[in-house]
């Protein structure tokens, strides 16, 4: 290999962002310009990238909005960006989604919607139910991302409570046709989960979100979970919808597979869709790394284990961390010095949990030098804290807005 383990590593994450940039993946999934009026709206962490890409592409006037994190707006010409809070929403989030629906309020049949959606929507886009205010639905974010539930059931829990989550915004543009264009991050890329599923109509409201709620110990208000029944009745849409996958982890991973392929090593995907606790996968993972690095000869290749999905952290600590981090750290204490294993945990959208870090890199040295530097690995994992362990090892990963999100990659390098 010409490049350094760490280097490769950085290579190969790049690889995977490069290949889920709006600008490279959008414009083969738009379709032909309407008769009518041509609307955009949409939101998530990659939707301002997507809303640059959709007006390079047409040529006739376009009119819209998008919400995306702050941080990650874009210069467009006809559509409006608007900049809100995540993963935990705020009034600048609930004022633009008021205006974006009444954007829709008085479209024609002729007329088409197109609809970036992406990871992080769920909270950016955000309409509460008529009774539940901003305050219960920050606190009910709140105590989603701190119970260590998937993605999935946080996600079936917050179309309960919205306005325009699990189809409604679709709905709310009929007669208008609507295209959802989404950007996977979820595992098996179900498109009721990514956002959850604003142009996605579904029955989900047969569903009771109570065991969901009292598996992650999730406590809400009984008064707030009596308005969301009586509001969730299933909704059939009046007007076509169909919704394109326009990039998902797959595509990522087998574009880093194939850049390290070009760099002499063999390569073996654990999975894109791969779940659970952070620290307890960091350990697996590891352990795995280890066992097959007894097995290899000098003779071999390097051998890099690929996975994404997402990873997620029961909160207990009052320390820094995501999801990644976590990971890396408890992989970095399994491995205890190992030779010649390398690694590294990111989020493909450029921020780990809260942080605005992607992730960590693991070394073989990491282990000496955390303990030359009078850091306790245990004691940070414990507290939540592995953002704050890798800042003081200088091991962070920092790329600022990537402009897209297909969720986790990680990478061990078995050289």
């Amino acid at each position: 290999m010409s490049l350094s383990p760490k280097e490769l590593l950085r290579a190969l994450f790049d690889e995977a962002v490069i290949v889920a940039d709006p600008i490279s993946c959008l414009e083969k999934h738009l379709p032909p310009p309407p008769a009518g009026r041509l609307i955009v709206i949409g939101a998530g962490k990659a939707s301002a990238r997507m809303a640059e890409a959709v007006e390079r592409h047409y040529k006739c006037d376009i009119e819209g909005l998008v919400i995306t994190r702050y941080g990650y707006a874009r210069p467009t010409k006809h559509i409006e960006i608007v900049e809100a809070a995540h993963p935990v929403p705020d009034q600048a989030g609930v004022d633009a989604t008021r205006r974006m629906l009444a954007l829709v309020g008085d479209l024609k049949q002729d007329d088409l919607v197109l609809a970036p959606i992406s990871g992080g929507g769920s909270a950016l886009l955000c309409a509460p139910l008529d009774g539940i205010s901003l305050d219960d639905k920050q606190q009910i974010n709140q105590n989603l991302l701190a119970s260590g539930a998937p993605i999935s059931e946080m996600n079936v829990v917050r179309r309960h409570f919205s306005a325009v989550k699990g189809g409604k915004l679709a709905i709310a543009c009929a007669p208008a046709r609507v295209c959802g264009l989404v950007i996977s991050d979820v595992a098996g890329d179900d498109l009721n989960i990514i956002a959850s599923g604003p142009t996605v109509p579904s029955q989900i409201e047969d569903v009771s979100i109570i065991p969901i709620l009292e598996k992650w110990n999730i406590n809400i208000d009984p008064h707030i979970l009596r308005i969301a029944e009586r509001h969730n009745s299933p909704e059939v849409p009046q007007n076509e919808v169909t919704n394109r996958i326009v990039a998902a982890p797959s595509q990522s991973l087998e574009a880093a597979k194939a850049l390290a392929q070009s760099h002499g090593c063999d390569v073996k995907i654990l999975g894109d869709a791969i779940e659970g606790e952070a620290r307890t996968l960091g350990a697996e993972h590891a352990r795995l790394a280890m066992d097959i690095a007894k097995t290899r000869t000098k003779t071999d290749k390097p051998l890099l284990l690929l996975s994404g999905g997402e990873c997620t952290v029961t909160r207990t600590g009052d320390g820094i961390g995501g999801p990644n981090a976590e990971y890396a750290l408890s992989a970095m204490i399994a491995f205890n010095g190992a030779p010649n294993i390398h690694l590294l945990a990111a989020d493909t959208d450029g921020v780990d949990g809260a942080a605005e870090v992607a992730g960590a890199f693991v070394s073989p040295q990491s282990g000496r030098c955390a303990t030359e530097l009078g850091l306790d690995a245990q004691s940070h994992l414990e507290r939540n804290d592995a953002h704050t362990f890798f800042e003081k090892l200088g091991e962070q990963l920092v790329t600022g807005p990537t402009l897209t999100n297909v969720n986790d990659f990680r990478a061990i390098l078995i050289g």
